[in-house]
């Protein structure tokens, strides 16, 4: 399936067989204890009950700065996506929200699992959110804007997030990996 779209450039992408996985940006938590632990967990992709133990243990018994709770919930929240738990990982995005509502990386995962549902719209909405915000690694908030827009079948915007993703992060293969799909050419 090769489409090309107006304008002077046209993109196409090359069937899409399956949207990829999106990517995921946990938050670092540093000063000790559990939360740290567990945001070393979300960081090395960790999703055992174990690793999510540690960062419901942290929010259980730690005295956390309304920041670190956020990020605490955001890890935890990651762990449950990996494993494809959508309902608890949006419960703890959202959790995250009431206590940093200005952290892009709660809307950066939670348009992730957004898509993961294939929800593509109402994760766009969330990316575009969390992009606006600013994050920590946003080649992945641009690399899952990117897999929104294919699912919404907006090859164009797809191809330039791809683009940003691999203009912010040269050493990061996915995004490369999926610029192989597209085909551009110039139109008369």
């Amino acid at each position: 399936m090769k489409r090309l779209i107006g304008g002077l450039v046209g993109v196409a992408a090359v069937a899409l067989l399956a949207i990829p996985a999106p990517a995921r940006a946990s938050v670092t938590v540093i000063g000790g204890g559990l939360a740290e632990a567990c945001s070393k967990a979300a960081l090395a992709g960790g999703s055992s009950s174990r690793a999510e133990g540690l960062c419901s243990q942290s929010l259980s018994e730690e005295l956390l700065s309304p920041r670190d709770r956020a990020g605490t919930y955001v890890n935890r929240g990651i762990m449950r996506m990996r494993r494809s738990e959508w309902d608890g990982a949006m419960s703890d995005f959202n959790t995250a929200a009431k206590y940093k509502p200005n952290l892009g990386e709660i809307y950066v995962n939670r348009g992730a699992a957004l898509l993961g549902q294939h929800r593509y719209a109402d994760g766009l909405v969330d990316l575009n959110k969390g992009i606006g915000l600013g994050i920590e690694e946003p080649a992945k908030a641009y690399y899952n804007r990117a897999l929104a827009y294919e699912g919404l079948d907006d090859v164009k915007s797809a191809y330039f997030d791809y683009q940003k993703a691999v203009e912010l992060s040269p050493e990061w293969d996915a995004p490369k990996q999926q610029l192989t799909r597209f085909h551009v050419a110039r139109r008369e």
